[in-house]
């Protein structure tokens, strides 16, 4: 198996903060890997590592089968980042942002011309090229920003909060950008989110959580893990209807953002049952499969989007 990026025992400190603590990380060639966590998770940390932006203070990293501290100039020739804040000249159209870009490779010329008709192609900009970028949609800055980091033709794409500041249909458009460019061009595209809908499209997601790898594998394997129904249940006091829950049934229940979360076998009876006996008391009830969200609480034992804050960066 061969695989582009490969860290072992990774850990970095901001003085005496750490912001990643022992991380462990394949990602095949050709596969998209999502790196999943809250803000201050360490995503950032771990992007600006594997960008060559910054040196671990321990353990190894090779990216493509080369060493990022000796050889930092032909990995950055092979490898393409994507930054979560666009990093376009506003005034420039979206021909001479590339123009721009292909010549820090060293790309002149005819090559540079078809490199950029190309891209351009690709993700959908041909039209737009002579437009200048102040005067696109967010969702179309973002794309001109995924073509600046194909235009050299990476065999490595660090796709870093890709849907950031998208709507909806802006993100699923850039996502069918990102699949057919790995389906064209092999690209591996390791990105980071803190979107759960981003991390279901991925081949295989990594749980990210405050400096620590918790959790990783495909999606739905992840979510098959935990054999369980889940029922959500909202109700005025929740913890003193928790504890009068708990002493009921066999199943295991927790208090998760002002809600009963419960874990059980079979939802539907379960639900059956707490709602003739705490009808009056529940405000409404959900019952649905485990997501990677369910995952994430399982392995961190807090709701994902307030997991905030940490000890990593």
């Amino acid at each position: 198996m061969s695989f582009a990026i490969t860290v072992a025992g990774l850990r970095h400190h901001y003085g005496n903060r750490s912001a990643l603590d022992g991380i462990d990380l394949n990602v095949e060639r050709g596969e998209v890997y999502g790196l999943l966590g809250p803000n201050g998770g360490g995503k950032t940390t771990l992007f600006r590592i594997l960008s060559t932006l910054l040196e671990p203070s321990e353990g190894t990293v090779r990216l493509l089968d080369r060493d990022p501290l000796r050889d930092t100039a032909e990995i950055r020739a092979r490898i393409g980042v994507v930054f979560q804040h666009a990093s376009l000249d506003l005034k420039l159209t979206v021909l001479e942002n590339l123009r721009h870009q292909g010549h820090l490779y060293g790309l002149r010329g005819h090559a540079l011309k078809e490199r950029i008709e190309s891209i351009l192609g690709s993700v959908g900009l041909t039209d737009r090229k002579n437009d200048r970028t102040e005067a696109l949609s967010g969702g179309l800055r973002r794309r001109v920003d995924l073509a600046k980091g194909l235009l050299h033709r990476p065999e490595l794409l660090l796709f870093d909060e890709p849907s950031s500041g998208l709507d909806p249909l802006a993100r699923r458009t850039l996502w069918d950008d990102l699949q057919r460019l790995r389906e064209e061009q092999g690209v591996t595209v390791l990105l980071a989110t803190h979107f759960i809908e981003e991390a279901e499209r991925c081949d295989r997601v990594g749980i990210l959580d405050r400096g620590r790898l918790v959790t990783q594998g495909a999606p739905d394997a992840l979510k098959r893990s935990m054999d369980k129904d889940v029922l959500v249940i909202e109700a005025e006091h929740t913890e003193a209807l928790r504890a009068e829950i708990e002493a009921k049934v066999s199943a295991a229940t927790a208090l998760v953002d002002g809600t009963v979360r419960i874990e059980c076998d079979d939802g539907q009876a379960m639900m059956a049952s707490l709602y003739a006996g705490f009808r009056e008391r529940i405000s409404a009830i959900r019952l649905g499969r485990p997501t990677l969200e369910d995952v994430f609480i399982r392995e961190t034992g807090r709701p994902f989007e307030t997991a905030e804050g940490g000890n990593a960066g």
